[in-house]
């Protein structure tokens, strides 16, 4: 799932990376937001303003990978992995927030022709060791999204990369207001609007269906299905269901086994299916699997027929009037095709010839029939056990 960190690993690899942030961004944003005061230019006190936002959702980061690293417990039993999710929420609407703010910031000062700032040097300064600095807290931190599997994380990385996409267009903005179009500093602060709104966006997004428990896409579906159809005695697969938990994929699958076979085979088979997908296929982290004797889609369950406790309750005592009941090796239900069928293994023991068995069977057959079970058809089988 993520280079075989444990659950403590990753969230140290996620909190070291996010303190790194937390410091560049403080920095950056004081430096941004007070020169561009000073500086008088809008686009970089509004890429200061977007730095802010970057250290709060830094803050949203540290606090839902302490969350998220926790262990399943009773209240959550699936983990607490969705505090990542929500946590990119957050950060696509603060992004959403920083952008609208921006926005209509720019548009005023554009409609006031006479409130145009001019900004210097100073500005030019200040937004280039943004630039650079962004950018390596970019880099940094994707690299750890990767190799942790964090979706907040590359929010959060994706957060850094606008804002050092946003710095060289307030660079632009700034030079071309030192050669005299004043009105350029307004516009790139529009322009860094419009990209840290559609970045937001995206980040909500896929954050929202995460939370709504959208499943994967028909590819890697079409992927699991070939994984889960190659493994040996699964004969088909039906309601294949997915969902995301955070950096991990929950899976929920029916196969379709031999109806004949023990319940330990199907135990069995099964969890060879569960095994090879969180093997096979890195985001699954863990996996149901429905053993079906039949197709459920096209046969349902019929819930009037006795299990066995009522069967053998009716039985026993004519089992025992017969003197057969220590015979009895053995009982199979078989529940296929909404009817009922018996298996019952007899000690040839309990017959002197081939004669007695056939009798046996057939009375053994008229007796079940004549319990008014719902039993469909009655089988007996000797051995010489």
């Amino acid at each position: 799932m993520n280079d075989g960190l444990s659950q403590q690993e990753r969230y140290l690899s996620i909190r070291n990376v996010t303190l790194v942030g937390v410091v560049v961004n403080i920095g950056l944003t004081i430096a941004q937001i007070l020169f561009g005061i000073i500086d008088q230019s809008q686009a970089l006190l509004a890429d200061g303003l977007h730095t802010l936002s970057d250290l709060v959702s830094d803050v949203v980061v540290l606090i839902a990978a302490k969350y998220s690293a926790e262990e399943a417990d009773t209240t959550h039993p699936y983990g607490h992995a969705r505090f990542e999710t929500l946590a990119t929420v957050i950060v696509g609407a603060i992004l959403l927030f920083v952008a609208m703010e921006i926005l209509l910031n720019a548009v005023q000062k554009l409609l006031s022709p006479e409130s145009l700032p001019q900004p210097g040097f100073l500005s030019l300064t200040i937004v280039i060791i943004a630039i650079l600095s962004k950018e390596a807290l970019y880099q940094y931190t994707i690299y750890v999204s990767k190799r942790t599997q964090s979706l907040m994380l590359k929010a959060n990385a994706w957060h850094h990369r606008s804002d050092a996409i946003s710095s060289v267009i307030v660079l632009i903005g700034i030079g071309g207001t030192l050669w005299g179009f004043y009105w350029l500093d307004a516009v790139a602060a529009i322009g860094v609007s419009f990209m840290i709104a559609h970045i937001g966006w995206s980040l909500g997004r896929s954050g929202l269906q995460q939370l709504v428990d959208t499943g994967l896409a028909d590819e890697q579906l079409q992927h699991i299905k070939g994984i889960i159809s190659s493994v040996d005695g699964v004969h088909t697969l039906h309601d294949l269901r997915t969902r995301s938990m955070g950096s991990t994929v929950l899976v929920d699958v029916h196969i379709l086994v031999d109806p004949r076979i023990s319940v330990s085979e199907g135990h069995q088979i099964g969890e060879v299916v569960r095994q090879t997908l969180i093997k096979e296929v890195a985001e699954i982290g863990d996996v149901l699997v429905h053993i079906d004797p039949e197709n459920d889609e096209q046969h349902l369950a019929n819930l009037t027929l006795p299990l066995r406790k009522e069967i053998t309750g009716r039985l026993q005592t004519k089992w025992q009037i017969w003197g057969i009941k220590a015979s009895i090796q053995q009982m199979t239900l078989h529940y296929l095709g909404g009817r009922l069928t018996i298996d019952i293994y007899l000690s040839l023991r309990t017959c002197e010839n081939l004669e007695e068995t056939a009798q046996l069977s057939q009375r053994l057959t008229n007796m079940i029939q004549e319990e008014e079970l719902n039993i469909h058809t009655v089988r007996v089988y000797f051995s010489q056990n």
